[in-house]
């Protein structure tokens, strides 16, 4: 569960680190205030947030299994081990 929100997080973080780059490229302070005005701020947030948004809604309609599948976990069968399998 640990994994997926991490994967957000960092979903939600990339437009403030491609425009911390670009400071950088820039040779603009990246620590100064003034390189961080309130509107960039804005909308970064909303940039940010659109790509969550949308890295949510594909994650929800294009993973797991299909419909109808059923999950067979991993079980002994025969004293053997057999791995968990989508019916």
């Amino acid at each position: 569960m640990i994994r997926p929100v991490l994967t957000e997080i960092g979903i939600f973080l990339i437009p403030f680190v491609a425009y911390a780059l670009f400071l950088i490229a820039s040779r603009n302070g990246v620590l100064e205030p003034e390189s961080w005005p309130a509107r960039v701020i804005a909308r970064l947030a909303v940039v940010s947030l659109l790509l969550t948004i949308a890295s949510l809604v594909i994650l929800a309609n294009f993973s797991g299994a299909p419909p109808g599948a059923t999950y067979v976990p991993a079980h002994i069968e025969n004293g053997t081990l057999v791995p968990g399998v989508e019916k």
